[in-house]
């Protein structure tokens, strides 16, 4: 009930639901083509996000500003404790040749120490260059090579090897230092001769426009291009989104702000949510997995009160109820549980929003029965103080949405690139609706063009890709970022994502399909894991689908079938073809019956980054995936026709 609560309080605040307002322009048919949000936090002229640790150290040297986990224990970090140990490695950057304006890679999981170097290298001057740990030696090369980092840090002994192996052709050869080696001990030993006032004039130095990172898209497709982010795209991404959803987060609940930070610094999203915590001085943990088995014991120990993820974690946390109920004899009452909750979320959201009566008697009292029984378990998944996350990176299904609403978890999507420095459009806390993005964060504008492409300006929009003027020229045109994705906007400004111009399939019958769609309905379903909807220059929609290893073990166990039954025969088990087919179901029921998936083909393995088929965001690599599967797409339309 306490997330419910929080929306009837700061409804009666008026200063809380006015902060801000979002202008639309429609064109002649009455369409709204443009939605404008104006800014919550001023543009700053002087200084860059290198300052925040040492206007926290000053304000509220005491403040607990992160917990660093030590032996199994989360240990305090305060803010005078976090600039001194920037300053450290700052001068330790500086002993080691990092002039003003320099690059350092960063080659690690989501750890403490990334978030130090994070802000030692601003200090010093330089200019972050993220590596996500899994990064290939070829991918590693051409990212150390086009951004003329001189300078890399990684986290283990395999991370340092694929560097070497990568930079070993290298006229001059970036130098290394390694986390789990003691790297940060090593820097601040070298920097024992710097002066802090050397640190002090070099972070001084630094203006808004100052380039402060280079961050290589993850793209499905092609080599990676390096987005040129400054210090004020990064202060307009974190303050805004700071100004519109602490005071409402920190007013309403009472609670002291707290996050598990999970996603991969290299991603641009988990990079800005570090720093906007940072700037508001919210406790902030870290931890290196996004694997729900590992990441679970960490939030029932750090217990946040909000989170920030991607659909697959949602989705996973969902599944592992369901299973839990299945292995007490209780799979049934989950799915009623569910139902029920679709229903109460709704009618009790269309109550908040002025659009209905709320929900009925009858279903109140479902509510409370299955609260007991099932949503206080999914509470208590996330660590039992949890009651916001925002969520990122695709579109979560909007049952699942009002299934963690009704849990007494309320779920804001948003939407965004890294070259809009992550959020583009975030749903405010006080007007949810389930299924959209938002309107635009503050500062920015969104606008639809001709063609149905989602066009971005604002202060978060990047300048220019790396060394490309041409891949920069084909994207941004006075001010406006085409971001590649369809969409549309509704009478109030905010944005549905419909699919990419890209991944567009035309059926041999000439109808246009979005597998987006389809996909991110069927991953929110077990037992599928990935899937790869198909259909280009194809008489009818298909797809592949992977299974989840977790849920093939559970659904082997209730079967009471032998857990070492190979997946070979798995695929082709006719009652786990009927399982996927509610799926298949679930995926059709979004679109007409001409852009449903009429066939679908079980296939062994999974999409992996380690396989090539994902990104490190959890992206199906389509070409990649396609190529890997061509014998599988092959006997998908041998079929008899449907």
């Amino acid at each position: 009930m306490g997330v419910r609560k929080d929306l009837k309080r700061a409804r009666r605040r008026g200063d809380l639901t006015s902060r801000t307002s979002t202008e639309t322009v429609r064109d002649a048919s009455g369409a709204v083509r443009e939605a404008r949000t104006a800014a919550l936090a001023p543009r700053p002229t002087t200084g860059s996000i290198a300052d925040i640790p040492f206007t926290n150290a000053a304000e509220a040297p005491d403040a607990v500003l992160l917990r660093r986990q030590v032996d199994g224990a989360w240990r305090p970090v305060t803010a005078a404790a976090f600039a001194r140990e920037v300053t450290a490695v700052a001068k330790g950057l500086v002993a080691a040749g990092l002039e003003p304006g320099g690059r350092v890679a960063v080659m690690s999981r989501t750890r403490y120490e990334w978030t130090v170097l994070d802000f030692a290298i601003w200090a010093a001057g330089g200019r972050t260059v993220p590596v996500y740990a899994t990064s290939s030696a070829d991918q590693v090369e051409w990212i150390v090579r086009d951004s003329g980092a001189r300078h890399v840090v990684t986290e283990t002994a395999a991370n340092t090897a694929t560097v070497h192996a990568g930079t070993a052709a290298h006229t001059e050869r970036p130098r290394v230092f390694e986390l789990d080696a003691g790297a940060l001990a090593d820097l601040t030993a070298l920097g024992r001769d710097i002066s802090d006032e050397e640190v002090t004039k070099r972070r001084t130095a630094l203006t808004p426009d100052a380039v402060a990172t280079v961050c290589y898209t993850s793209g499905t497709t092609g080599r990676p291009k390096g987005c040129v982010l400054t210090h004020a795209n990064l202060h307009a991404e974190a303050a805004n989104t700071v100004e519109l959803l602490h005071p409402i987060f920190k007013e309403v609940t009472g609670q002291t702000a707290s996050t598990l930070l999970f996603l991969p610094l290299a991603h641009i999203l988990g990079r800005t949510i570090q720093i906007a915590c940072l700037l508001a001085r919210i406790e902030i943990g870290h931890f290196p997995s996004i694997k729900p088995a590992e990441l679970r014991p960490a939030l029932k120990s750090f217990r946040p009160t909000f989170l920030v993820g991607v659909p697959y974690l949602f989705e996973k946390i969902h599944d592992t109820g369901r299973a839990t109920a299945e292995k007490i004899g209780r799979g049934a009452s989950f799915e009623r549980a569910h139902r029920l909750a679709v229903r109460f979320g709704a009618a009790h959201l269309d109550r908040f929003l002025g659009r209905g009566k709320g929900p009925a008697v009858r279903l109140w009292a479902g509510w409370a029965l299955y609260d007991l029984l099932v949503y206080r378990r999914v509470r208590a998944e996330l660590g039992g103080r949890m009651r916001y996350a925002i969520s990122g990176g695709s579109p979560l299904d909007r049952d699942l949405n009002l299934f963690f609403y009704a849990a007494g978890i309320m779920v804001y999507e948003g939407y965004g690139l890294t070259e809009t420095t992550a959020a583009a459009t975030i749903v405010p806390p006080l007007a949810p609706r389930p299924g959209t993005v938002g309107p635009p964060v503050p500062g920015t504008s969104v606008r639809i063009a001709d063609d149905g492409g989602v066009l971005v300006k604002g202060g978060i929009v990047f300048g220019a890709y790396r060394g490309a003027p041409e891949a920069t020229a084909a994207v941004l045109t006075d001010g406006w970022f085409a971001t590649g994705d369809l969409g549309s906007l509704d009478d109030d400004g905010y944005l549905t994502i419909t699919g990419r111009k890209k991944d567009l399939l035309v059926t041999s019958g000439g109808k246009n399909v979005s597998p987006a769609v389809l996909e991110d309905r069927l991953r929110s379903r077990p037992p599928v894991a990935q899937c790869l909807v198909v259909g280009d220059n194809r008489p009818y929609v298909g797809a592949l689908i992977t299974l989840d290893p977790e849920a093939v073990a559970h659904w082997l166990a209730v079967r009471g079938l032998p857990a070492g039954t190979p997946m070979s025969e798995v695929v082709c088990d006719e009652r786990m073809r009927a399982d996927v087919q509610k799926a298949v179901d679930h995926a059709n029921a979004a679109v007409s019956r001409a852009e449903s998936i009429r066939a679908f083909r079980l296939v062994e393995g999974e999409f992996t980054e380690e396989n090539g088929l994902l990104t490190p965001s959890l992206k199906v690599k389509r070409h990649a995936a396609v190529t890997a599967y061509a014998e599988d797409i092959e006997a998908l339309y041998a079929a008899p026709g449907r």
